[in-house]
């Protein structure tokens, strides 16, 4: 025998050893079971995109400790291990793959794309899975879920119809968050980071030659795409202009002196461009006014034809470009340095853009029961962090569900292909056989899929058999684990996803189940590098 203990040699073999006997299952302790005690609680599903992180290994810790008292407890104890299918990271991963071999998704084709992106699942998924075991966690290891296993996609499908139908969820033509990369994102996709940039002061003529105003910006590429200029209503300085016209920088185009109580007098000039295409404030202003709203680049963020000579460059490419013509022309003032704060997607860091485009759209109201209920039984510990939750929550906006990707849940909506029909409808069914409204057999499914944070947000109650249709029917009782197993006797969670993935099953579990999904839920820290700054793949800086 060994005069030190070797754990490479010892654990492996107890760790299969306890496996192999079921000791982590929902039965594993069934000889001192208690009758009435269960426990359950939900692994935060890692992304199947590479590998765990110290993040991780804290919160499986945490959730560890707790379940092997529980068992130990005479509880009849489910821990749900599971991971996730991370629409975007998963995504980018393989087109950079696809990019190294000198091809595309495009040149492959989304059936061969999907193929790549399963593969990329089972070497990455099964790596974390490994790495789990690893650390000797003790999940319900026959119970192991993927977001996008057979049973769970019935399970989005299943929710996504329902909300069609109770008509919480629409597509509308709206302004969103668009990274030229990703797509569209949701307000908590965008990270806001303070960047050093620049406030550019142009000058914009009276087309009738009688004077100028001066307008400061910070994207100056996007002025191509403005259809007024704004001033406060009480503001007696510009009392005289208001309904004049303005020429356009560089253009033939005039627009019009407006006003509008958004406009701050004590900010600047107190003179404001309004661009309702690429600025969500001055989208709200183009509604109220009925103004054009004109979109100076496309998808890509490529500039159009109203950017005249600009046009072809790319957005961030084309602003020096476009500041030296302005000086040249004379209609830039002055030049100052200036610190703001810009946001960028989350997965690839590119600058967020805001722009219009045809999205889905799951209705903020669907959230109101959960968020009242949340307030009334702060379930939170520490118990200060309901004041973030409902700080968030009191302010919630429509959520943008629909991606712009090929690798995620498809969004079950069809459209028949019938010019005298059209008819639209979701449907649970992968080939729907007909129109529901002409009997037609020629239909065609939206192109996009779910946001990511969709499926998770079934996760409290989906991998217990919630909406899986029969699929699966080996890995639980649906009836009995339902009433075992929800709500979720606890989470355990980092902060940082309190409004990804927190929120979003409150809201879904409380709007399916009529009851919130969490007894409890432990938000615990981050661990952080040695400089206090979180860690980030992107950064380098994760262990």
């Amino acid at each position: 025998m060994s005069e030190k203990y070797e754990p490479s040699k010892i654990e492996d073999n107890y760790y299969k050893i306890c496996e192999d006997r079921g000791y982590f299952e929902v039965d594993g302790n069934s000889d001192i079971q208690e009758e009435g005690k269960n426990f359950s609680i939900m692994m935060p599903p890692p992304n199947v995109t590479g590998s765990l992180h110290i993040g991780h290994a804290l919160t499986f810790t945490l959730q560890d400790i707790i379940t092997r008292y529980k068992r130990m407890d005479g509880y009849k104890t489910l821990w749900q291990p599971g991971t996730d299918h991370a629409g975007i990271a998963t995504q980018n991963v393989v087109e950079k793959q696809l990019l190294a071999e000198g091809t595309t998704k495009e040149e492959l084709g989304r059936a061969k794309f999907l193929e790549r992106a399963w593969e990329q699942k089972e070497t990455s998924g099964g790596n974390i899975v490994h790495q789990m075991r690893k650390l000797g966690v003790t999940p319900a290891w026959k119970r192991e879920r993927f977001t996008m296993d057979e049973g769970l996609k019935e399970a989005v499908k299943e929710a996504f119809v329902a909300l069609y139908n109770e008509g919480q969820i629409s597509q509308n033509n709206d302004m969103v968050n668009w990274c030229t990369h990703d797509g569209a994102l949701s307000d908590i996709e965008v990270e806001h980071e303070e960047v050093n940039g620049k406030f550019y002061t142009m000058v914009y003529k009276f087309a009738d030659g009688s004077g100028q105003l001066e307008v400061a910006t910070t994207r100056p590429e996007t002025y191509f795409g403005d259809t007024a200029i704004m001033v406060h209503p009480e503001d007696s300085r510009y009392a005289d202009i208001v309904g004049k016209e303005i020429l356009l920088p560089l253009t033939e185009r005039t627009i019009k002196v407006i006003t509008d109580s958004h406009v701050d007098m004590e900010f600047g000039t107190g003179v404001v461009k309004v661009t309702p295409a690429h600025d969500q404030n001055d989208y709200d202003v183009g509604k109220r006014h009925d103004l054009k709203f004109i979109k100076v680049f496309n998808e890509k963020g490529i500039l159009n034809d109203y950017c005249g000579e600009f046009a072809g460059l790319e957005r961030l490419e084309a602003r020096p470009i476009i500041v030296k013509a302005l000086e040249n022309s004379g209609h830039i003032v002055k030049i100052e340095d200036h610190v703001h704060q810009v946001g960028h997607c989350y997965r690839c860091k590119n600058i967020v853009e805001p722009f219009i485009s045809q999205q889905w759209f799951l209705s903020e109201k669907i959230a109101k029961s959960s968020i009242d209920k949340t307030k009334e039984h702060n379930n939170f510990h520490p118990a200060h962090w309901i004041n973030s939750y409902t700080a968030w929550m009191d302010e919630l906006r429509p959520w943008c569900i629909s991606r712009q990707l090929w690798w995620g849940h498809r969004i079950p909506v069809f459209t028949c292909n019938d010019s005298t029909c059209n008819h639209q409808w979701a449907d649970k069914s992968d080939t729907p056989s007909c129109c529901p409204k002409c009997s037609s057999k020629e239909m065609t499914q939206d192109p996009d899929v779910l946001d990511t944070w969709f499926s998770s947000a079934l996760w409290a109650m989906s991998p217990l058999g919630w909406g899986n249709n029969g699929k699966l029917k080996d890995l639980y009782n649906e009836a009995q684990d339902m009433k075992d197993f929800y709500p979720n006797s606890l989470l355990i969670t980092g902060f940082d996803i309190m409004f990804f993935w927190v929120a979003r099953m409150m809201m879904m579990g409380d709007h399916f189940q009529g009851e919130l999904p969490f007894k409890d839920i432990y938000m615990h820290a981050l661990v952080r590098d040695e400089t206090g700054a979180k860690m980030s793949k992107s950064k380098g800086n994760v262990i």
